[in-house]
Parts: C-alpha cells; sequence; structure tokens
C-alpha cells in the first residue's frame, strides 16, 4: 500500500520580528510519512496521524542536570523552541505553556523547550528564566547544549525550522510511544485551545504495549 502524502503550501512568508527574535515559516514537508516522521498538516487540519518514534537526545536542563528524552516514555508531551533573550514572542509564548500546564495538572503530560541560542542560554540563564514562569522542572524542561543537536531534534523531531536566535512559534504534541500528533501555533488563543485539546485528547487514550520503529 503506498505510503499516505501529509502536503504543506510550498511557500510561506517568514515574519522578522523585534530586533534579535526572528520567526522562522514552518517548512513545507512532502515527503512520505514512511520516510520520516508526520508533518505537521496545514492550519486546517494540524493534527497528524501516528508515525515513527522521535529519535532519542541528550542535552542539559535548567538544573544543569543531564536529560535524556528516553526518560520521556510513557508521557505526553509538548515540544517547543525559543530563547530566553527573545524580546517578547518567546516570552508569550511561555506564558501561553505555562497556562496550558496550570489547566492540565497531570504529571503524565511534560512540556520540552529547546533554546535555540545556547552559546548564552547557560543552564543557569535557562533557571532563572524558568523562574519567571513558575516553572515545576519536573514537567517543564528548559534544554541547552550543542546547537546542532538542537536543530537536529528540532528539524527532524519537531519538524520546526530552528537556527540561533530564529525560530517557530509552534507547540507540537507527542504521544505516550514519542509520535508527533500535531502542532498548534502558540501565540493565538484558538490555536492555544486546539492545541489543549490535543494534549487532553492524547493523554485520554490508552497506554500501547506496541514500540513502533524509531524515526532515522
Amino acid at each position: 500500500m503506498a505510503a499516505t502524502k501529509v502536503w504543506l503550501p510550498a511557500t510561506v512568508l517568514a515574519a522578522t520580528l523585534a530586533a534579535g527574535c526572528q520567526k522562522a515559516p514552518d517548512r513545507a514537508i512532502d515527503r512520505p510519512l514512511a520516510e520520516r516522521a508526520p508533518a505537521i498538516p496545514a492550519p486546517a487540519t494540524e493534527q497528524a496521524a501516528p508515525g515513527g518514534v522521535a529519535k532519542q537526545f541528550t542535552l542539559t536542563d535548567q538544573q544543569g542536570k543531564p536529560f535524556d528524552s528516553a526518560s520521556l516514555a510513557g508521557k505526553v508531551w509538548l515540544g517547543s523552541v525559543f530563547f530566553a533573550n527573545c524580546p517578547g514572542p518567546c516570552f508569550r509564548e511561555n506564558q501561553a505553556i505555562a497556562d496550558i500546564l496550570r489547566k492540565i495538572d497531570d504529571p503524565d503530560f511534560v512540556v520540552v523547550s529547546l533554546t535555540c541560542d545556547p552559546d548564552n542560554d547557560t543552564p543557569d540563564v535557562l533557571r532563572r528564566y524558568a523562574d519567571r514562569f513558575e516553572a515545576d522542572a519536573a514537567r517543564w524542561k528548559f534544554l541547552t547544549g550543542d546547537m546542532a543537536v538542537i536543530k537536529d531534534v528540532a528539524n527532524n523531531s519537531f519538524l520546526l525550522p530552528a537556527e540561533v536566535g530564529v525560530h517557530s512559534e509552534r507547540g507540537v504534541v507527542f504521544d505516550r510511544q514519542g509520535r508527533l500528533r500535531g502542532g498548534y501555533h502558540l501565540l493565538q488563543p484558538d490555536r492555544v485551545a486546539l492545541l489543549e485539546k490535543l494534549i487532553r485528547d492524547v493523554l485520554a487514550e490508552p497506554a500501547s504495549p506496541e514500540t513502533p520503529d524509531s524515526v532515522p
């Protein structure tokens, strides 16, 4: 059976925000799902059928501790990209995430936020930044480390663009098997509401004993 394809518009305009913080367009993904993790669909249908499991990675959290993504097994998690010196959009993005965490007070739901400015966003900087949102370090991981690793995770697992100081403002949801299930814009209240619903829907799904093949 031929693999189902998910298409995005071929051209998306990048919006330049305040100095030092740029929004990158979510790039078109037009390869079959069988060849990679599912693409984030177009805005009208921003949920995706489960694909392969996100590739494992190791970075450093806001407490200076190693974070292994294997610890996310069995949990539903939200991925995002930001940086601490972003003058406005990232703060609003993370305010939306903080609100979601307050509303979905479930230990099986975790947020993983990657900095796209690791040279400046040391664990200590991220710890102080996390404190602004009263973030529970057990449920909200602000991660830094090698930019090559961060780009690989953002581009190939989150399917979000990321360069130094450049990022998408979407949050993407992974199920208990580590499969990308969809994503929504974090600066639009109606999209955030849909993101919250997606998280609740995925949390309500029964845990599966099956482990899908890892994304290469």
